[in-house]
């Protein structure tokens, strides 16, 4: 089964409409790895989150050791991660407390041990994880260049980073970023309305959304038997309401689903045969904030 593709920018990769994130996935076997990747390649999902941190720096080295089992798939997926932030962990002692870094030696050594962990030659989009106090925009710029002239990355872009943020990196680089990954839910909405999300369709960039659920925490039983009512117009699961809520937005907001269960995934998937009206959009909007719109 195809799904769109969605190019993040004019310059910037093709990532299918929904992607998948593995930042539950420390716990998983290699055959429960394999379960979920191979469900959403059957959904037509082909593009996958990671974070050198994610799992406590495990994910990574989980997925690659499905990929050095299968190696052909490779070639049928688009792989997303991060990196800039420092964990304190028994894998990394020498660390003492948990930071960020967006130095051009972390950078560089970071990517080159995704690639290693992930078992792959490059990976598609490179994120730096969260805004970085001391961020040197020389010294990222400098290993965006180096890592893309080698062919390690092919596209680079942030993730949590504000309207001024990304526009003051942006200025120090001779290519794009091409997407800012942002929390982005009906729960939490902040992006679309503080200039965040308006930013980036002014650059042409399309947001990728973190807990595109809203992680359930937000949901009172109010809400969810309002918002279940409206699902049940559309033949829908409240889940893929929800995702439908974030695909209707011009900006081509891509959904990330972080689950395990490959039921969910096949769930997600079939949010985008949701055509939510306007009206209904709005109405969502209004029980989360109490309010009409002015």
């Amino acid at each position: 089964m195809a799904m769109q593709k969605i190019k993040t920018h004019p310059q910037g990769p093709a990532l299918t409409r929904v992607l998948v994130g593995a930042w539950r996935w420390h716990n998983l076997s290699v055959q429960q790895t394999e379960a979920i990747v191979r469900t959403s390649l059957a959904c037509g999902i082909t593009s996958f989150d990671h974070a050198d941190i994610y799992g406590d720096y495990s994910c990574e080295e989980i997925f690659g050791k499905l990929l050095r089992g299968n190696s052909s798939l490779r070639s049928e997926m688009q792989l997303v991660t991060k990196c800039g932030i420092k964990l304190l962990s028994e894998k990394r002692k020498a660390h003492t407390i948990k930071h960020y870094d967006t130095s051009q030696e972390h950078i560089v050594r970071s990517v080159e041990n995704s690639l290693n962990m992930l078992a792959t030659d490059r990976i598609d989009l490179v994120l730096l994880h969260r805004p970085d106090p001391l961020l040197n925009p020389h010294e990222v710029a400098e290993a965006f260049a180096t890592l893309h002239q080698q062919g390690k990355v092919l596209h680079f872009g942030v993730s949590n980073f504000t309207p001024a943020q990304f526009e003051m990196l942006q200025s120090y680089l001779h290519f794009p970023l091409v997407t800012n990954q942002v929390e982005l839910s009906l729960y939490r909405n902040q992006a679309l309305f503080d200039g965040t999300v308006d930013s980036l369709m002014k650059l042409r960039v399309s947001p990728m959304a973190w807990s595109p659920l809203g992680g359930g925490k937000h949901v009172n039983d109010q809400h969810h038997q309002s918002i279940q009512a409206i699902a049940d117009q559309y033949q829908a699961t409240v889940p893929q309401l929800l995702l439908a809520w974030l695909l209707k937005h011009p900006a081509i907001v891509l959904p990330i689903l972080g689950t395990t269960k490959p039921e969910r995934i096949t769930e997600g998937a079939k949010a985008l045969h949701v055509n939510l009206e306007r009206s209904h959009w709005f109405e969502m909007l209004k029980l989360v904030s109490g309010k009409d719109v002015a």
